[in-house]
């Protein structure tokens, strides 16, 4: 049991100039998307985990291959995430399956050498429709420099038996980044970093 894979994108931007003002060094947001057939499609199916087992490694190893070939090696990806586009005949369960297993996101983490959980978008919609990848800092959490997120669209997918399912990355944080992270909010607001839930 094998993935069918209609077809692989690639997508690279290059950020320059942002917000009227030159980047000391330019923001590489790149992606590698798998647009494949939906095993589950116009029904419903009890138990997931056959075709979770079969297609997770095949798309998480392809698609970590692809995304750290272009972006030049692991080590040059400091933020990261995963989404899937279910079609219209198929459920947002469908792209979770594809997506949240270790047999899939272990690939990129490990690639990468990362420490924090990769950020996910999961949505449903027909062909053209927007994609949205949320990226963090693969090692820190709290970073808030590298909240970003990769946008894009497919012009012919998902169609209504498809799934779209990506793997983004960045080289760095968003050019001018000037709000701080989470660990300065928490210390203005006086917790402990040591135990900042307080407990």
């Amino acid at each position: 049991m094998t993935p069918d894979i209609r077809k692989i994108i690639t997508i690279d931007e290059e950020t320059l100039i942002e917000g009227e003002k030159a980047a000391a060094s330019p923001l590489r947001l790149f992606a590698v998307a798998a647009v494949v057939r939906n095993p589950w499609a116009g029904r419903f199916v009890e138990d997931l985990k056959p075709e979770i087992q079969a297609y997770g490694p095949i798309l998480g190893e392809q698609l970590t291959q692809r995304i750290i070939a272009l972006a030049g090696g692991g080590d040059a990806i400091e933020a990261y995430g995963k989404a899937a586009v279910v079609g219209l005949s198929g459920e947002i369960e469908h792209g979770s399956a594809l997506i949240h297993t270790l047999r899939f996101g272990n690939f990129y983490r490990e690639a990468v050498g990362a420490k924090s959980y990769l950020a996910f978008a999961n949505t449903r919609g027909g062909a053209n429709a927007p994609i949205h990848v949320p990226l963090m800092d693969k090692n820190d959490a709290g970073r808030r420099s590298h909240y970003l997120t990769m946008q894009f669209s497919i012009p012919d997918a998902p169609c209504d038996d498809e799934i779209v399912v990506v793997l983004a990355g960045s080289n760095g944080g968003r050019p001018h980044h000037r709000i701080g992270d989470r660990y300065q909010d928490l210390k203005d607001l006086g917790h402990d970093l040591n135990n900042p839930a307080g407990v």
